[in-house]
């Protein structure tokens, strides 16, 4: 079995820190991914700079990123502004998200979900008559901090809704770390009945210390694709109380101990944490890179 890992820190992992880095350093910290395996990376978002400053630099970092073949490198967008922003940057893969409550989603998107359902697949269609890489996150997949409990049927209908755009992936997003494994497998094992042939995706939070748990059982329910955050770092800003994502390391370690290929470095990795702590300043989340590898690892 291989897992695809998706590199979420440059973006997702640094938007709510509060000490800004420079650009030159983030180009940095992709390029520590990239050496260390990672082939697909979440680098930067087209959003409001006023609401999130952290990724005001976000045409400057797809200005400076070298090129190698078989890395892809995603913008997220949240409306026509910032895809537009995104194809003038160069962009070539471009992600945005749809969050399964009205409230949330008017929190971080100012509209409702239908609406920015309805903005998804403009974006979906320029970006394909672009020759753009669309995909979808619906995020809020597994609770809502406003709404409480999302029920796993509407995150069914919002996908078979954003299938309509043809993205090359859905991802279910546990945006604030409340999901659990069983909810997990059910709504995963409900998507593939709705949208059998649509890749799938996982991206989780680990506010809850469920995270890892819960990719476990994703990667039991089949998905190939798990998103991760180099030493844990991150959260919505949009969110109260959101913590960070997984942490990438920590995922690989998992990964690695059971046997499944990720052609990723965990050595390489947990390097990058390191200095990326010391970039932000302060301690990161992640727990691989404060113990250390099992003795013994492939």
């Amino acid at each position: 079995m291989k897992i695809e890992l998706v590199e979420v820190g440059p973006r997702d992992g640094l938007q709510s820190q509060a000490r800004r880095l420079p650009t030159e350093t983030k180009v940095d910290l992709i390029q520590r991914l990239v050496a260390s395996g990672i082939r697909r990376l979440e680098v930067a978002s087209f959003v409001n700079p006023k609401k999130v400053p952290q990724m005001a630099d976000a045409e400057a970092v797809f200005a400076a990123l070298p090129r190698p073949d078989g890395v892809s490198y995603t913008g997220l967008v949240l409306n026509r502004r910032g895809f537009d922003r995104a194809l003038a940057a160069g962009c070539r893969d471009v992600a945005m998200a749809v969050v399964a409550s009205d409230t949330f989603n008017r929190r971080n998107q100012g509209v409702s979900t239908e609406e920015s359902i309805a903005v998804w697949l403009e974006i979906a269609s320029a970006a394909h008559a672009a020759g753009i890489t669309p995909h979808v996150a619906i995020a809020a997949a597994f609770g809502c901090p406003f709404e409480g409990e999302v029920d796993a049927a509407r995150v069914v209908e919002i996908a078979v809704s954003c299938a309509d755009g043809l993205p090359s992936e859905i991802a279910i997003a546990d945006t604030i770390g409340v999901g659990v494994p069983t909810q997990v497998t059910d709504l995963i094992t409900r998507l593939r009945a709705a949208l059998p042939r649509m890749p799938l995706r996982a991206h989780f939070h680990n506010t809850r210390n469920t995270g890892i748990a819960n990719a476990y059982a994703a990667v039991m329910a089949g998905i190939q694709s798990l998103d991760a955050s180099v030493g844990g770092v991150g959260g919505c800003p949009f969110a109260p109380a959101a913590t960070g994502n997984i942490a990438t390391e920590d995922l690989l370690y998992m990964l690695d101990r059971m046997g499944i290929e990720t052609d990723v470095s965990i050595d390489s990795l947990l390097d990058t944490s390191r200095w990326l702590q010391e970039q932000l300043g302060h301690p990161m989340p992640g727990m691989v890179m404060k113990a250390g590898v099992f003795p013994g690892r492939t």
